[in-house]
């Protein structure tokens, strides 16, 4: 006899079952995540805030100021009776009662970074102040003097001597905070003493107006008074100074913005070893590579850094040139020049570092000493090259949208430009031309076609005709306007 099959089917109670217990696994799978979540997540923040509060300080500046000889509180400025109070009171003042000078006071925030009583806070909080007064959580009030400022980053150092070690916070790390991480901000807004506020990171990486700008933008609850207070990570760690706000009402919106500390540590780091910034100094200036002048450039893409002018500093003593764009410094890839300024301000001075750049399409290496940043001003004017003559009947010439003719010492008495400065003239930009649009304007003077010097109206054909032979749809133009240079490329009409 054959044996019967075996059935492997599964009975429906069985199926039941199965799915039956399935459901709760999932179930107290769901109710165990939750807790452990819930666990994980403080139901207060009070904790944090007892912890790092001690170390948050008030700050107090008094200002001498001149006093005022106008009928000031007795009527509104501008006010039609303002002559008369004036020479009522001028009446009856005596000649020995001149205008007495008045102490002016504000208010903002700091933070305490170490036990023998350093202090961080905005600059613009403590400039021009006479005297600096420090209040501490518990009540206590010291005189702080200044260490040094940054106005560049609007921090300052301010020292405090106490009896006993201060309560302190340390700095994190700015470049690991996430947008959505919670942050809390603490300090003396609008007077009102100390106080908490808490958010999330809204953006990283903002700039707002400085060279060096590296702000974390938040949510959380800023206001003026909060400036120089610190904006603390949950692990109770500083990664920004708060700084800013955008409102159009000088109240918070929920947009402020706190200086990255990963900026601050360093600036707070030379101010108490020099009192001072020292900055890394390349010499040079640079405009962003678009797309438009990468074209123009034959570039394969749009990144680095283009020096637009080279005065006298280390890049010129190393051998950058004009044109020159810079695709790598120290060893990291440049992708704009905000980035390139930043590294190039964060590096010591002195340091010799490896700048490649692209030239004439072609990639070499450059060793370049740095110089300091704050002696920049300081640096010697360039030689003053061998002017070429300049024609006596002035050749004008149409081209690109653009009215040209050579420069004449006449013109460059009018245009503000430098004896040695050669090149052609700008008389007239068409209207709604490509040079229009990209903002040429009657009175540049094109130095330079094709990365090519230029004098005379030829040069400026040939390097026109030196493009279309080689392809190029477009042509880069080196453009001064009162002295600053930047490069513009124009698109080149079919023949």
């Amino acid at each position: 006899m054959q044996p019967k099959a075996v059935a492997r089917t599964q009975t429906p109670a069985f199926s039941v079952a199965l799915r039956a217990a399935l459901v709760a696994l999932m179930t107290l799978t769901l109710v165990v995540l939750q807790t452990l979540a819930a666990q994980a997540k403080p139901e207060s923040l009070a904790p944090l805030a007892e912890k790092i509060s001690p170390s948050v300080v008030n700050i107090t500046t008094s200002t001498l100021v001149e006093g005022r000889t106008g009928p000031r509180g007795i009527v509104p400025e501008g006010s039609p009776f303002e002559d008369f109070f004036r020479e009522f009171q001028d009446r009856n003042r005596g000649d020995d009662d001149a205008p007495t000078p008045r102490r002016s006071s504000a208010l903002g925030s700091g933070f305490v970074i170490s036990e023998d009583g350093y202090v961080v806070t905005n600059n613009h909080v403590i400039e021009g102040a006479d005297e600096i007064t420090i209040e501490f959580f518990s009540g206590a009030e010291l005189i702080a003097k200044v260490i040094g400022t940054d106005p560049n980053t609007d921090i300052a150092l301010l020292k405090v001597e106490a009896d006993a070690p201060l309560p302190f916070v340390s700095f994190g790390d700015s470049d690991a905070a996430r947008v959505g991480d919670w942050v809390i901000a603490m300090g003396n807004p609008l007077g009102q003493g100390f106080s908490v506020s808490a958010g999330i990171v809204s953006a990283r990486n903002r700039a707002l107006s400085g060279t060096y700008d590296d702000y974390i933008q938040t949510d959380a609850a800023i206001n003026r008074g909060n400036s120089g207070g610190p904006l603390f990570n949950m692990d109770g760690a500083v990664i920004g100074v708060n700084t800013a706000i955008l409102s159009p009402n000088g109240g918070s919106i929920g947009i402020g913005f706190s200086m990255a500390a990963n900026v601050v540590t360093r600036v707070v780091d030379q101010l108490k070893e020099f009192g001072e910034t020292r900055r890394g100094w390349l010499g040079v200036r640079i405009q962003d590579v678009t797309q438009d002048v990468a074209d123009a450039m034959g570039l394969a893409s749009a990144t680095g850094a283009l020096i637009t002018d080279v005065p006298e500093g280390p890049a010129k003593e190393a051998g950058l040139e004009t044109g020159d764009v810079i695709l790598s410094f120290d060893g990291v890839d440049v992708a704009d020049t905000r980035g390139l300024v930043r590294q190039v301000g964060n590096s010591p001075v002195g340091a010799t570092v490896r700048v490649t750049v692209l030239r004439e399409g072609k990639s070499q290496t450059i060793a370049v000493v740095l110089g300091r940043r704050e002696d920049a001003n300081g640096a010697s004017a360039s030689d003053v090259e061998e002017q070429p003559e300049t024609p006596s009947t002035p050749e004008v010439s149409s081209l690109l949208g653009l009215t040209v003719t050579p420069l004449t010492d006449d013109m460059r008495s009018e245009l503000g430009a430098s004896a040695e400065m050669v090149g052609l003239a700008v008389t007239n930009v068409e209207d709604g031309s490509e040079a229009f649009e990209k903002g040429l304007r009657a009175g540049d003077i094109i130095t330079e076609a094709g990365q090519q010097k230029i004098t005379t109206i030829a040069d400026l054909n040939d390097r026109v005709a030196a493009a279309r032979e080689a392809g190029r749809k477009s042509l880069l133009l080196l453009v001064r306007r009162a002295g600053d240079p930047r490069f513009v490329a124009l698109t080149l009409d079919e023949e």
